[in-house]
């Protein structure tokens, strides 16, 4: 993650503004401008990290939006060589150590505690998807199902949790889905049309449905199936008939999985299993922050 990007700076400078940290009413009345502190950010759960690399960008951001003196900028944050994105932790351990002005650390603290929050918590269920279907062929996708601006973000999240990157956005790829069939007159007439008019290098995927569209989709030339609101058991029919064609054409199963059932789906021979809950339903893991005078 290039947590330099313009993309990324622009997105936790907006954070800061949001939360009008730079104009902390209350730090500003009762703290010592010039205090020194360090804050220890704790796991409060088991958890996946993700999001380490936001705390010194907050960090230089906040310095160019409340313009302190540069005695007051100066700041150091620290972690354990065995510490950082994608590593689990326990209840109880520190994930980093900062060392800057008080009153930063505290007008900083809520957005960078709410990122990471959310952001692990991404991780830490993509794991444990990851962790379910362990010792099968299938990879855990993510989906477009992100929550407005921070796409980026949760998809890095995924990869930190050991899952796998679907499309980043409507450019990156080409999925054919229902509303492309039924508004574009039909799989025998919308997946020539994709196959005849896609830039070289370009893989044609087609969803679906029902036995009858999967007998379209490889008449016609899918080149990667996704097979959208079957059973495991039409999943692994589908893929042995898929199986029987003279080309290796990629499978993916999606819709109604969820932990319960997903080893099932995995075990059906698919290569990939897409999971919109990775990042539409995480929930945020517990990290707090502990800030002491030094």
């Amino acid at each position: 993650m290039d947590w330099k990007s313009s993309r990324i700076d622009n997105l936790l400078e907006q954070a800061l503004i949001e939360d009008k940290a730079a104009g902390d009413t209350t730090t500003n009345l009762t703290i010592d401008p010039d205090l020194r502190a360090t804050a220890s950010v704790l796991a409060r759960q088991e958890m996946v990290i993700c999001g380490l690399g936001a705390i010194p960008r907050f960090l230089d951001i906040f310095a160019r939006l409340d313009r302190r003196p540069p005695a007051q900028t100066r700041f150091e944050v620290v972690s354990h060589p065995e510490i950082f994105d994608g590593v689990r932790v326990h209840p109880g351990q520190v994930m980093a150590v900062i060392r800057h002005n008080a009153k930063v650390l505290l007008s900083c603290e809520r957005v960078i505690l709410n990122l990471m929050q959310h952001l692990s918590g991404i991780a830490t269920l993509t794991r444990s998807y990851v962790d379910a279907i362990h010792g099968t062929q299938a990879r855990i996708l993510d989906t477009r199902k992100t929550v407005p601006g921070l796409r980026t973000l949760e998809k890095y999240a995924v990869l930190c949790g050991g899952g796998t990157n679907h499309r980043l956005d409507l450019a990156s790829g080409i999925l054919i889905k229902n509303n492309h069939i039924s508004l574009g007159g039909g799989i025998p007439v919308v997946l020539p049309r994709a196959l005849e008019r896609r830039q070289s290098g370009q893989r044609v995927q087609i969803e679906v449905r029902t036995p009858l569209e999967l007998e379209q989709a490889l008449e016609f030339g899918a080149e990667a199936i996704l097979l959208d609101n079957m059973t495991p058991t039409q999943v692994r029919d589908s893929v042995d008939r898929i199986k029987e064609e003279k080309r290796w054409i990629p499978t993916e199963a999606s819709g109604g999985i969820v932990l319960e059932n997903i080893r099932a789906y995995a075990e059906a021979g698919v290569d990939f299993i897409s999971v919109g809950a990775l990042t539409h339903s995480a929930k945020a893991v517990d990290i707090s922050m502990r800030i002491e005078a030094e």
